[in-house]
C-alpha cells in the first residue's frame, strides 16, 4: 500500500501505521483522513491483519490536532459534512472495526488527534505525552466524536472540564483517569503496544470480533447490549475458532486459530 502521509508496514499479522507529516506534528488533512479511511477498508477486508498499531511520525506528536487551514471559512453546512464524513469513514470505522486497533501516543494527542487514539480499542502513551481538547479556544467544539468517547471513558464531570478548559494533561494523569490504558517511556512505546495486538493475536479472530461489536454496544443508548452480546455469543458456536478453542482446552493444548 502506498500512501502520501502514511507509513504502513505489514509484520507478523500486525499492520503498523504511522502518520508521516512530522513537519506539521502529523496534523490531519483532508488527505491523511482519506488514507486512514482506506486502511481501515483494507485491514477489515484482509484476513492477513489481526490488528493495527497507529502512531505518530517523530517524536514530538501523535497527532496535533486537524489541519485548520482546511476549514477556516467553511459555513454551517459545510461544517456539518465535515465532521459526518470524518466520524462516518474514519473514526467511528475504526472504532467499529472487526480488528483491534492500538494507538501508540508519542507526544501530542490534541483535538482530531485525541479523537483518533480514543477511537481506537486500547491506548498507550509515552511518559511524555499530552492529551487535550482545545477546539473552544477556536470558538469549535470536537467534532469526530470527542464529547462522546471522552464522557464514555472518563465520566460526564471530567470531560466537560477537559472540554471547556481546554487544558492539556499529562499522560499520568490521563491513566489515572482512564483516558489511556498504560504509560511506559519512550523507548517502551511501540514495544508494549505491539505486545498487546502480540497477545490479542493469539485469540480466536472471530471471538474478538464479537467482543468489539459488544463492548460498544455497552456506550450506545441507541442498542440493547445485552441482546448483542447474547447474538454475538451464539454466533460465536458457528465457528471453526469455537470448535479448534475448546477440543484445545480439553487436549491441554494451545489452540491453533484460524479465523473461521
Amino acid at each position: 500500500m502506498e500512501y502520501q502521509n502514511l507509513h504502513t508496514e505489514l509484520k507478523e499479522n500486525i499492520l503498523y501505521v504511522t502518520i508521516n507529516r512530522p513537519l506539521k506534528l502529523n496534523a490531519l488533512n483532508r488527505q491523511t483522513l482519506q488514507e486512514l479511511a482506506e486502511v481501515v477498508t483494507y485491514v477489515n477486508a484482509t484476513p492477513e491483519v489481526l490488528g493495527v498499531l497507529l502512531t505518530g511520525s517523530g517524536e514530538k506528536a501523535f497527532v496535533a490536532g486537524a489541519d485548520i487551514s482546511e476549514f477556516s471559512d467553511f459555513n454551517v453546512e459545510q461544517g456539518e459534512q465535515l465532521a459526518r464524513d470524518g466520524q462516518n469513514q474514519v473514526f467511528n470505522a475504526i472504532e467499529n472495526s472487526s480488528k483491534p486497533f492500538v494507538a501508540a501516543i508519542n507526544g501530542f494527542a490534541l483535538g482530531g488527534g485525541l479523537e483518533l487514539a480514543m477511537a481506537c480499542h486500547l491506548r498507550v502513551a509515552s511518559e511524555n505525552a499530552k492529551l487535550g481538547l482545545p477546539e473552544v479556544t477556536l470558538g469549535l467544539i470536537p467534532g469526530y466524536g470527542g464529547t462522546q468517547r471522552l464522557t464514555q471513558l472518563v465520566g460526564k464531570g471530567r470531560a466537560f472540564e477537559m472540554i471547556a478548559t481546554a487544558d492539556m494533561i499529562t499522560a499520568e494523569k490521563a491513566e489515572k483517569i482512564g483516558l489511556v490504558n498504560y504509560v511506559v517511556p519512550a523507548s517502551e512505546l511501540i514495544g508494549t503496544a505491539a505486545g498487546l495486538l502480540s497477545k490479542i493475536k493469539q485469540r480466536a479472530p472471530q471471538a474478538i470480533a464479537a467482543a468489539i461489536k459488544a463492548t460498544n454496544a455497552a456506550v450506545d443508548t441507541a442498542t440493547d447490549g445485552y441482546e448483542v452480546e447474547i447474538k454475538a455469543f451464539a454466533d460465536c458456536f458457528g465457528t471453526s475458532d469455537f470448535k479448534e478453542g475448546v477440543s484445545a482446552f480439553l487436549e491441554k493444548r494451545k489452540a491453533s486459530f484460524t479465523g473461521s
